[in-house]
Formats: structure tokens, C-alpha cells, sequence
């Protein structure tokens, strides 16, 4: 506990003083304080702060809980004190307190929201915080303290309610006496809209100077004996107080044959309703790195809360110590009594369960738990209402795998197992180079497709290789520490110099959907596999055997686990150069007849999951796309402005410039401004990114290409703006303008019809398409969908047939051009050669890159079209060739017609000498 040893004496409150003379003077009388007499931080004499508790009552502002059913397990308490000040009594001190009551209320979970119910009359306030100022009797051990609350919550309930809290301490802290009760009572009348109802409270006492009782006392004297849990590892080295130091830990329990002789099974009794499937365990304190003290609870398979579950009628209190000669930690757990009617008559009883938790030795393909143990019922009488037979409990904990340093037992068949699959491959994989065993290659997502072609998906990570634990640690790193995940895969390989055949172990895990049919038409939502066999670096076949445990799914009638071994997987990994969109195939296959009732069909197993190299691969693209993309937006800004400077030089050549096709030329820059103007402001945080090692860098390059897109936008309006300005007046100007009316009269029809085609052609393609969705999971650092698999997956939609539509517009901008100097007959320079050859080149450059991209890079490393995005345009080995000579060709007609005249590409006797006649222009000086 905290105190701080700088605390400064209070100055009196009148009404302070006041209220606590009233309602706390009969329980610890108000003393003088002493201001030179404060006392250090942790003395012993002070009441601990309390975490774990429960409480019932405080209508109309919390959840009532009747008094024969009692359920705390959505409740939490804080209680923390501070600012200790002697007074002139001895053992009585001033406290400063502060209390937090949570009551979470009834609540649904739809996904990962959580959606709170209220009353229709009224709000309901969930949390009432207060700020407490009383004094603590180190002889009564009471502490009594007055207070108010912040502000509301909730609209309707008064900003501060003023309590009174008054707890009761146990007199000798020992496991009977590990509850700390008491109640907070409003101060405010019953007819007022502050008042609420008294709130009982009952907490766990973590007192500094509680003293073990129970030690020696487990079963007679001793642990359950070796045989019946098996050999457990020896920690003479290790601290245990370091050991299960989380606040929560969640064992899976196992109910013996006991279960089905008639004997009650279930630790808490018949009467609890229901038989717990798992047990919760928090240690609350731990002495001289040998003695424990903890709670263990065992609520309802419902409860999914993050928490410990404290409930009474769920809940034991344990302690005991590690026993040298047995190698395991032995207890003795006692049951909370007589809170039914009043939480200040509970007392901590019943001792009569035993508890036993140990380390194996080793771990194996059916045995992958980290934590054994059992809790039974003490008591010789079989009779015994409160008596259950022998319950174990198991968990996996990965921390422990590092502290504890387990070894990895592979059963016997390994070596028959290794010669079979050793003989199966020998001719595969010459001269290619496969993941090394050691290498985050291992791991992998995977989609699993049964008969019936419905699909499922799946984790698999190595476990062990050889006798050394995988250490996924190393490659759960950032995305942007790709690199660094690189230069850990070469270390590794360094190690791969024995034999190319290696034992392995792995943990496998499905998800399946609800109608998914996995066994004679049964459906499950999850199946965890352990398997174990060999891998061949240089074959990159997996060869594996696999268990599966088979519980009860009844909650009612929980019986031994089963497990079924007779489950093979055979994975074949990909070279690490392979050119597939699929770098590992295999299957899982149950060995049993298919009248077994557990056999189950083949389950093709495949996986995109990039190899780190081919990451880095596909990292180093996306930069070279960020440059490229940056590059030609800057370069559409240097070549319009050299058009600025030519017409500045040239003004009477301005009215010449086509006006629709600068409104396409400027639309193609400002329709990419308004679809994403938001990222000029903030990131669009919605936006599902599928770049490896994007992190914010590409957010951060985003908004540049948005600014240098902007830039290109301001000018090339500016262009715009200064043809339209030069044709505004009398004379020639009226035939510009019925020239350009020409001009969209033809292209318009063109575009529309063109629209069409595409919306055609898109409802076409979408009436076919596949229903299936690709396997895409952000979590997975290394997996991904390229584009143009997203779009074989999902088809197009209509808007983005018509945004690739748009982009071929734009890449044919010069048709307005050629078709204005056409209908005016014009040899007038309008345009500057740099800026529609420049331009015409940045509009084409993407086509001859998507050519190349598609010969130098596998598909599925095209993890997302930054530079050249199929989305924004027609994209495909006939459009790349099609698009580049149309637009080339564009710009030689606009070369020849600047130079012989307008109708020059026409055939002579369609040719006429008139033109239009050059009429004057006013120099635009503000350019």
C-alpha cells in the first residue's frame, strides 16, 4: 500500500466533522490530529486495500441482488487508502480513502460491443466513485469514513451523494478470517433524490500480517501421492513466487471415472445447478518464495469476463506451500459460509478440499499442458453430501515454456515415421531451397476445404523443433520491423547444418463456421490438433501424426477426455523462390473406418502466407510504387506549368487549346481530391490495409500525393481558366466557341457509349461471379490478397468498372485537342510540345510497368496497386498495348497538326485552305 510520507494535515471541516460525528463517533471516535507524527509508508497496523469483493444493495442506482442469490461475478471493488496522520489516541489514524463500485448490470455481447440495458422509469448509475476522508482503530480494527461522490454519470442522478463507509477488519488475519465486511450507507433523507438504498459489502482481506494455519495440514500431511499425477518437475532454482504471477489463470478440468459411479462430482456440490467446466485462480500473496495463498472459483461455462469471479457460493480460499520432497504445491482449500442473509455473519469454513498443483517433467503430443493438478474431497466419508471424487485440472501457460525451460518427449513412432516419409521424398526438391525448420516460414494461416467444398480456417505454428521450444516471440514483431524479421531468419539458418531431417512438433487450430461438416454430418466451432513428426529442409514435406481431445459437449455431464490419435497431416511447403499463389498445400486425414464415430473426411489444406523473403520482396515494390506514384504527380506539375510559361510567351495560341479537353485533363486530378480529400486532414483509420509493413508510412505518403495532386489540380485549373478567359469577347472567339460545341457534340456520344460498354460488361461479369471469399486475416503479418484476387473473388463493382472507364478517358485526353484542331482546320502551336508528349508519357508509363510488374513479380506479391492501380484503370496485357499506341499516336497527330494544320491528316480533297484568322490577343500580364 502507498502512503505517501509527504502528506500534509487536512485544516478542519465543520462539516466534516459534523457528519462524521454522526454517523461514525459510535464506532471510531474522532481524535486531534498531530501534524508532526506522520507515519512511514506500510506500517503494520494498517487496513489493507481491498481488490476482490462483492456487494448487494444501493437501489435505485445499482443492479439488487437478492439475498439467497448472490452473483458477483459482474462486480468489482476498489478500495485504496493513502495519507496516514497519527492522531493523539493511540492506534487511531486519519485516512484518506477512495472507492470505486462497479456493477456492469444486465448486458448483451454483440461481438465485441457491449450493449447496457436500462430501466425504462429511470438511468441506472453502473459506478459510484467516492472520496473518503475517517479514522481506523488499530484495536477495533474498524474503520469508519464519510465522504461524497464526483459527478454524475448519468443524466437525472445528483452530482454528489454524500455515504458513510464502515468496515469491519478481522481481528487475527488468518484463512478463517480473510473477509472484511461492512456496508456504505447514503447520508442523504429516504424521501430525497440523493438517497440510495445501504450497500452491503464483502471483501478478501489482503492484510500484511496474516498468518498461514492450514500448512502440514494437507490430507494427513502430505500431497496426493506422485503416481497419481505423475513425475513433476523439481524447482529447487526457480522462485515461486514468480510463478503463476498473473493476476487470473484458467484451468480446464477433468472429471474422472468417479463421475459415473454415482459419486457427486462436482467440487461445490449438487446444489450449485450446474458442473463447472473450468476453474479460476488468483494468488493473492505468497511468503518466504515457498507459501501461497490464493482464491480458486468455479463459475458458470457462461462467464467469459477478463477478471477473477468472485461469487461466494463459487469461490474457495486456499493456502499451503511447496512440498521439496513431492515437487508439487499442496493446499488446502476452505468454502465461504453463512452470507445468504447477511454479508457480516459470512465466515471462511469447511476445509475439507485438497488441492495439488505441479510442473511435469516434460511435455509430449498428448500431454502439451504446462500446469497439472487435482482438487478432491478430503473427507473419508463417501457419504458425505459435500464429498466428490478426484477432479483434474490442466492449462497451457506459454510464459512458463521460457521460465520453466520444459523438454519435449516425441513418442516412440517417431523413428518408423520419420523412415516412411523419408522414403516417400526422397526425389523431391532437388536443387530448391525450402523454409529452414527454425524460421517464421513455419507458421502459417491456412484455409481447410471438406468434400463438400465448404471451407474453414486455421493457425498452425511450430511447437518444438528438435528438443528446442519455437520462439514465437522472435517474430511477433511490428510491421515495420520486416527487416528485422529477415536478418532473424538468416541467423537461424546458421543452426540448420544437422541433418536435413528433423523431429518437429506442432499446435494446430480450426475454426470452422456453424454449418461447416466436419464428422458423419456433425458440425463443431473449433478443433485444436497436436501433431509431431518430421520435416525435410530439403524437401519441405511435413510429416506429421496428430491428436485430438474429444470432451462431452454437455455441460451437465462432463466425463474423461478423449483422445484420438489416429489423425495424420501432410504439409508440402513451396520453394522459397516458387512462382504460386499458393506456397503450402496438404491434408489432414483421420486413419479410422469410416463407421468410427470419430472419423472425420479429408480436409484439403492449403495457405497463402508469404515467406518473409517474398515480403521483403513486396515491401521493397510498394516503395518503389510510393516513388514512382510521387514522380509522376510532381512531373504533371512541371509539364503544365511549362504550358503556363508557353502561353505566356505565345498568348494569342491560348483560345486554341480545346476547352473539354481541359476539363478532363483538370477532372482527372480533382475526382481523386474529392474521393479522398479527407486524407489531406486525418488518416482514414477505416480503411483495411493489407501492405506489409505499411504501418503509418504509407498513411504519411498518402497525404503527400495528395498535396502534390492538389498542386497539379490549382494549375491546371489555372490553365482552364485563362483559355476561358481568352475567349471571352467578339469576333473570332463566337467560332472557337461553336468549334468547341463541335468538339463535345462528337466526344460526348463516344464517352456515353463507352460508359455504357463498361456497365455492360461489369453487370455481366457480376451476374458470373464467384461467390467464394478470400482468406484475409490482418492479424497475420505475412498473409495477403492481391488485388487482382480480390476482384476474381468478389468481381467488380459497377463504380469501379466506371472509375477504370474514367482513367482511359483521361489517358486519351488529347482526343478533344486533335478533333478541335480538325473541325477549325488550326496549324496554331497551342499546345507546348513538352507538355503533351511529358504528359502523354506520365499517362503511359503505368501500362509499360504493369507489363513489367506482371513478368517480375508473382501475382500474390502484388499485395496492393499503389502506382498503376487497377482500379483507377483498364489494366491488362491487351489494354497495356492498346492504351500506349493510341496515346502515342495521339501525340504525333497533335505534332503534325500543329506543324501542317488541322486537316492534315485528312486526305486532300477533304482539305480546305480556310482558317481561322489570328485575331489579336491581350498579353495576360498576370501569369
Amino acid at each position: 500500500m502507498d502512503y505517501s510520507a509527504s502528506a500534509t494535515v487536512p485544516t478542519p471541516n465543520p462539516d466534516f466533522e459534523a457528519r462524521y460525528d454522526l454517523h461514525c463517533g459510535n464506532i471510531v471516535p474522532r481524535k486531534p490530529l498531530l501534524p508532526d507524527r506522520l507515519d512511514p509508508p506500510g506500517y503494520g497496523g494498517s487496513p489493507s486495500p481491498l481488490r476482490v469483493g462483492c456487494f448487494r444493495g444501493g437501489a435505485p442506482l445499482l443492479n439488487q441482488n437478492p439475498a439467497n442469490d448472490v452473483n458477483c461475478k459482474d462486480q468489482s471493488i476498489y478500495f485504496y487508502l493513502f495519507n496516514p496522520v497519527k492522531t493523539n489516541a493511540d492506534g487511531v489514524y486519519q485516512f484518506r480513502a477512495r472507492l470505486s463500485l462497479r456493477d456492469s448490470g444486465n448486458s448483451t455481447r454483440r461481438g465485441l460491443r457491449l450493449v447496457r440495458f436500462r430501466g425504462p422509469k429511470s438511468p441506472i448509475r453502473r459506478r459510484l466513485r467516492f472520496s473518503l476522508v475517517g479514522f481506523w482503530s488499530e484495536t477495533s480494527r474498524k474503520l469508519c469514513m464519510v465522504g461524497r461522490s464526483g459527478s454524475a454519470a448519468y443524466s437525472g442522478i445528483p452530482n454528489y451523494l454524500f455515504a458513510a463507509l464502515k468496515l469491519n477488519y478481522p481481528l487475527n488475519s488468518t484463512i478463517y478470517n480473510s473477509l472484511v465486511t461492512g456496508t456504505l450507507e447514503s447520508l442523504a433523507k429516504n424521501d430525497s433524490s440523493n438517497y440510495f438504498a445501504p450497500i452491503s459489502l464483502m471483501a478478501f482481506s489482503q492484510d500484511s500480517s496474516y498468518e498461514y494455519t492450514l500448512l502440514g495440514k494437507e490430507n494427513g500431511g502430505g500431497c496426493l501421492n506422485g503416481d497419481e499425477i505423475g513425475e513433476s518437475l523439481s524447482l529447487k532454482d526457480q522462485d515461486k513466487c514468480s510463478i503463476l504471477n498473473g493476476d487470473v489463470e484458467r484451468f480446464d478440468l477433468e472429471y474422472g471415472s468417479d463421475c459415473n459411479g454415482g459419486v457427486d462430482c462436482n467440487p461445490l456440490g449438487g446444489s450449485l445447478g450446474y458442473v463447472p467446466n473450468y476453474m479460476y485462480y488468483r494468488k493473492t500473496r505468497c511468503t518466504d518464495g515457498t507459501k501461497w495463498q490464493m482464491l480458486l472459483s468455479f463459475p458458470n461455462s457462461t462467464f467469459d469476463g477478463l477478471g477473477f469471479p468472485f461469487t461466494p457460493s463459487t469461490t474457495l480460499v486456499a493456502e499451503g506451500a511447496w512440498n521439496t520432497k513431492e515437487n508439487r504445491f499442496c493446499a488446502v482449500a476452505c468454502r465461504i459460509s453463512n452470507y445468504s442473509e447477511s454479508f457480516a455473519n459470512a465466515y471462511v469454513g469447511d476445509c475439507s478440499t485438497g488441492f495439488s498443483l505441479s510442473f511435469p517433467v516434460s511435455l509430449s503430443l498428448q500431454n502439451r499442458s504446462t500446469v497439472v493438478g487435482k482438487i478432491w474431497n478430503t473427507s473419508s466419508n463417501v457419504n458425505n453430501s459435500s464429498y466428490f471424487g478426484k477432479i483434474g485440472f490442466r492449462s497451457f501457460n506459454v510464459e512458463l515454456l521460457d521460465i520453466l525451460g520444459f523438454k519435449y518427449d516425441y513418442t516412440t513412432g517417431i523413428d518408423s515415421l520419420r523412415r516412411i516419409c523419408r522414403k516417400k521424398n526422397t526425389a523431391r526438391g532437388k536443387g530448391k531451397t525450402y523454409p529452414a525448420e527454425y524460421s517464421s516460414d513455419m507458421r502459417f494461416r491456412m484455409s481447410v476445404r471438406n468434400s463438400e467444398e465448404q471451407v474453414a480456417w486455421g493457425y498452425s505454428t511450430p511447437f518444438y523443433v528438435r528438443n528446442q521450444f519455437f520462439r514465437t516471440n522472435l517474430f511477433l514483431r511490428g510491421p515495420t520491423n520486416s527487416q528485422q524479421v529477415m536478418q532473424t531468419d538468416s541467423s537461424v539458418l546458421l543452426k540448420s547444418n544437422q541433418s536435413s531431417l528433423v523431429n518437429i512438433s506442432y499446435r494446430m487450430s480450426l475454426n470452422f463456421p456453424p454449418d461447416f461438416k466436419f464428422s458423419h454430418g456433425s458440425s463443431l466451432s473449433n478443433v485444436e490438433i497436436s501433431a509431431e513428426g518430421t520435416y525435410d529442409r530439403d524437401t519441405g514435406v511435413l510429416c506429421m501424426i496428430g491428436c485430438r481431445n474429444i470432451g462431452s459437449t454437455t455441460q451437465n455431464l462432463v466425463t474423461n477426455a478423449t483422445v484420438d490419435c489416429a489423425i495424420t497431416v501432410n504439409v508440402q511447403f513451396s520453394p522459397l523462390n516458387a512462382n504460386s499463389d499458393k506456397n503450402i498445400r496438404g491434408s489432414i486425414e483421420s486413419t479410422r473406418q469410416t463407421s468410427d464415430p470419430f472419423y472425420f473426411g479429408r480436409l484439403e489444406l492449403s495457405s497463402k502466407s508469404l515467406y518473409s523473403s517474398q515480403a521483403a520482396a513486396s515491401i521493397w515494390r510498394m516503395d518503389l510504387e510510393i516513388t514512382m506514384v510521387l514522380i509522376s504527380n510532381t512531373l504533371t506539375c512541371v509539364f503544365v506549368g511549362l504550358q503556363l510559361f508557353y502561353i505566356k510567351s505565345h498568348p494569342d495560341a491560348l483560345p486554341f487549346i480545346s476547352i473539354v479537353m481541359l476539363i478532363i485533363f483538370t477532372m482527372g486530378s480533382l475526382i481523386p481530391l474529392l474521393l479522398n480529400f479527407e486524407a489531406l486532414f486525418v488518416a482514414n483509420h477505416s480503411q483495411q490495409n493489407v501492405f506489409l509493413g505499411s504501418g503509418g508510412w504509407l498513411e504519411v505518403n498518402e497525404v503527400i500525393v495528395r498535396i502534390v495532386t492538389l498542386i497539379a489540380f490549382l494549375l491546371q485549373l489555372r490553365l482552364l481558366q485563362l483559355t476561358w478567359s481568352s475567349r471571352q469577347g467578339d469576333g473570332s472567339e463566337k467560332g472557337l466557341w461553336n468549334t468547341e460545341r463541335k468538339v463535345l457534340f462528337v466526344t460526348l456520344p463516344i464517352y456515353v457509349v463507352g460508359a455504357l460498354i463498361a456497365w455492360f460488361v461489369s453487370d455481366l461479369k457480376n451476374s458470373s461471379g464467384v461467390s467464394h471469399r478470400p482468406f484475409l486475416n490482418s492479424h497475420h503479418k505475412f498473409y495477403v490478397v492481391s488485388p487482382r484476387q480480390m476482384h476474381s473473388f468478389q468481381g467488380h463493382s459497377l463504380w469501379e468498372d466506371l472509375k477504370s472507364y474514367a482513367g482511359l478517358v483521361l489517358d486519351g485526353f488529347l482526343l478533344p485537342q486533335i478533333l478541335f484542331n480538325l473541325f477549325s482546320n488550326s496549324g496554331e502551336k497551342a499546345l507546348a510540345p513538352l507538355f503533351y508528349t511529358g504528359t502523354t508519357l506520365v499517362r503511359l508509363l503505368p501500362h509499360a510497368y504493369d507489363l513489367y510488374r506482371a513478368h517480375a513479380y508473382a501475382s500474390y506479391l502484388n499485395l496492393s496497386y499503389i502506382y498503376a492501380s487497377h482500379i483507377i484503370d483498364f489494366y491488362s496485357t491487351a489494354w497495356n498495348i492498346v492504351i500506349p499506341f493510341g496515346g502515342l499516336l495521339f501525340a504525333v497527330l497533335i505534332s503534325l497538326q500543329q506543324r501542317f494544320g488541322g486537316r492534315f491528316i485528312l486526305p486532300r480533297r477533304f482539305r480546305q485552305s480556310s482558317v481561322y484568322e489570328k485575331v489579336p490577343v491581350i498579353s495576360n500580364e498576370d501569369l
